[in-house]
């Protein structure tokens, strides 16, 4: 086989089953674990805008705005601290997700859920009331908690339940609630901005206990997956539970490969050990460069400072928020779009072709912005021209991170591990992800219009390491996924002898 060659792998056996009303329920309400990680994106962005919250926990920056409105169009204030503090639910996030691993394989893919939303509502609770800025640390580290939790095991949860014909779709049902929770979090952000005597942001920070109580009261009734059953002795229980979710009397084909994981699984004593094994080669690279390369697409950036973009170059502070509802709206269409298409064109279409689309976008708006403001941005406002046409090509670049990235960036790393290390290597994914989300909230500010830029740079890269290295997924059950490595150019050189390792 020749080096450069690509073999799709699309036709894995096909276990007897339907998508059954139960399990379609089952994962809708599990996805909403995603409201968590969405609303707390959009808030933040839109309540660090709001004079009355940087006038009592930020004075400086909000002295610093009054100072300087409008001689740079980059940094019209030094919000350093304000990045600092934002960023810390990141780090919270994950140090929870490590934790997490452990929680999920020995008591369950439920229970985590459940802790998550938990976590989320104390956090809201404590931002909520908050009356000096410790307690909003205090809030916002359980709010990282939360999401930690949640990122951890919701992915697992949903690639677990879903028949493998629409593991993709209902896998997506995820990003489609972070998606959610942010345009409800604009929307509400541009109704609370405008309440009268500055306490809005009480409102919205307070408000992130609704999804928090959603995934707390819904994890309640969600039945754990069958695998998970399995692995803690549960058998009888399990095929029963997998006869009503595949919706058929015959699953002892696929029982039987589920018990057969779960006696492996239970032969591997450390799996954070194991994943430095060379058969986990495939298995560790993706779980590390899938989420570090869906932050260097720049969306969670861009999407999370919005409102202080648009207000940057130009915007009134009401504009710029609606135009973060905009971006919002796109971003959960554009995710409609990746549900019906992943299982039909695959995930490889939809990455290269996402890539594509955000490196135009990216060009096309540094171009814009770099041409205008130049290197100092003390050029004045953004031209209404130039202003309506970057709009238009970052509504663009979200479409195309939504279809692409933004979902597949959590499932494909749900479906390509084995059990013995899936619960380890899922938590190296949101750790990585995490990670790098935060080190971006640092020093993004720093690169000026070069950020998008940038990010173009590394949207080339990746689009060309998918297209080299990453095997298709589809159709594939989650437990058979070992023959995508098998067979590809690459990755089989460090799985051919995986019998025997």
């Amino acid at each position: 086989m020749s080096a450069g060659r690509i073999v799709p792998f699309e036709n894995g056996p096909e276990y007897p089953g339907k998508l059954t009303l139960y399990v379609l329920v089952t994962c809708i309400v599990a996805a909403m674990g995603g409201l968590l990680f969405g609303y707390d994106i959009g808030i933040s962005a839109g309540v660090t805008t709001m004079p009355s919250f940087l006038r009592k926990f930020f004075p400086s920056v909000y002295a610093g705005q009054q100072r300087n409105k409008s001689t740079n169009q980059y940094c019209q204030s030094d919000r350093e601290t304000v990045t600092q503090f934002l960023s810390s639910l990141y780090l919270a996030a994950l140090l929870a997700s490590l934790v997490a691993s452990t929680v999920t394989r020995r008591h369950g893919r439920k229970v985590s859920i459940i802790f998550s939303g938990l976590l989320f509502f104390a956090g809201a609770l404590i931002n909520g009331f908050a009356k000096a800025l410790w307690m909003l640390i205090v809030g916002r580290i359980l709010l990282g908690f939360g999401v930690g939790f949640a990122n951890q095991s919701v992915p697992i949860y949903l690639s677990e339940m879903a028949p493998s014909k629409f593991r993709g779709a209902l896998n997506i049902g995820f990003q489609l609630s972070i998606t959610v929770g942010i345009l409800v979090a604009n929307v509400l952000n541009n109704f609370f901005a405008k309440i009268k005597g500055g306490w809005g942001w009480q409102l919205s920070l307070g408000g992130a206990m609704v999804p928090a109580l959603i995934i707390t009261v819904g994890s309640l009734v969600l039945p754990d997956t069958p695998i998970s059953m399995i692995e803690r002795g549960q058998t009888t229980e399990a095929k029963e539970k997998l006869r009503k979710i595949r919706g058929v009397d015959n699953v002892d084909q696929e029982f039987n490969d589920l018990v057969a994981a779960s006696e492996a699984s239970k032969l591997v004593e450390h799996p954070w050990r194991n994943l430095l094994k060379r058969k986990y080669r495939p298995h560790l690279t993706m779980a590390m460069l899938i989420p570090f390369f869906q932050q260097l697409t720049g969306l969670n950036v861009i999407i999370f400072y919005v409102p202080v973009l648009f207000n940057t170059i130009g915007f009134k502070t009401d504009a710029s928020i609606n135009f973060a509802v905009i971006t919002g709206i796109v971003n959960v269409v554009a995710t409609l779009v990746s549900i019906y298409g992943v299982d039909k064109w695959g995930r490889r279409f939809l990455f290269l072709e996402g890539g594509t689309q955000m490196l135009i976008c990216q060009a096309v708006v540094a171009a814009c912005v770099g041409s205008k403001f130049g290197n100092d941005g003390n050029l004045g406002n953004l031209p209404k021209g130039y202003a309506m046409v970057v709009v238009l090509f970052i509504c663009i670049y979200v479409a195309g991170f939504a279809w692409s990235w933004g979902p597949l960036g959590w499932l494909v790393p749900s479906e390509i591990f084995p059990l013995e290390i899936r619960s380890a290597a899922q938590s190296i994914n949101v750790s990585i992800n995490m990670l790098s989300t935060y080190s971006f909230h640092i020093w993004c500010h720093l690169i000026k219009f070069g950020l998008f830029l940038f990010f173009a740079f590394f949207v080339f890269v990746m689009s060309i390491f998918v297209y080299f290295f990453l095997p298709e997924t589809k159709n594939i059950p989650i437990e058979e996924m070992a023959q995508i490595w098998e067979s590809h150019w690459y990755w089989s050189r460090f799985v051919q002898d995986i019998d025997v390792q």
